[in-house]
């Protein structure tokens, strides 16, 4: 699990492509201290495992259906990466509940300027934005952000100078892809008011009805 809190930019060393699927070597610093193979690293926010480690650089393997889902698959040699290692027990709570599963992705529509901050207004599919809610929490590219505006088509954050200068996500440009994970909250608490059961098929597995309540001085 991690929590948004991006600890240092890295650098793509290399990427080594297979048919479907890829490994990418990273170089970082940060990230390196405590980790051993094996260990997960958030990369723009797609939890990834440690599968090699030589001096200031790790490799990953990226499997299809994480560059389908991510914009891992856009990245070369020279690109810059958010990195978080998985939250330790006894670590702060400094952002919200990542889990490192990418929903899908957006489209960066604009990054316009207020004083100290800037508004980046995020493009993205309607499956997404029904969990997104103003003032509630979005990851974007690994970064813990809270939502200021939300409608139909489109969210909005506002980037202190802190998180600008953190992350990359100032670097990108009108039309780049970013990854977006949306509350983990939202989607469990989705998914038990829909899920449907048959209660009369549980009360005969149980022996437990209505009957044997009143015979026992429950009712």
């Amino acid at each position: 699990m991690f929590t948004g809190i991006v600890e240092e930019i890295g650098k793509i060393k290399r990427i080594d492509k297979g048919t479907d699927s890829c490994s990418i070597a990273i170089e970082a610093d940060k990230v390196l201290s405590g980790s051993n193979i094996g260990d997960s690293i958030a990369v723009n926010g797609v939890c990834l495992t440690v599968t090699g480690m030589a001096g200031n650089v790790f490799t990953a393997d990226v499997m299809p259906e994480t560059l389908r889902r991510s914009n891992l698959g856009s990245l070369s040699s020279g690109s810059y990466v958010n990195l978080e290692r998985a939250m330790a027990a006894n670590g702060r709570f400094g952002g919200h509940i990542v889990s490192g599963h990418i929903d899908g992705t957006g489209s960066i529509r604009e990054l316009k300027r207020e004083d100290n901050a800037v508004w980046v207004t995020v493009d993205c599919d309607s499956r997404l934005l029904k969990y997104i809610i103003e003032k509630g929490s979005i990851t974007i590219d690994g970064i813990s952000l809270t939502v200021a505006y939300v409608d139909d088509i489109c969210f909005k954050v506002s980037i202190i100078p802190h998180t600008a200068g953190e992350t990359t996500l100032l670097k990108h440009h009108k039309g780049d892809i970013v990854n977006l994970e949306n509350d983990i909250i939202g989607k469990y608490v989705e998914k038990l008011l829909s899920f449907k059961t048959d209660d009369s098929q549980l009360q005969k597995q149980s022996g437990i009805d209505m009957n044997f309540l009143a015979e026992n001085g429950f009712m």
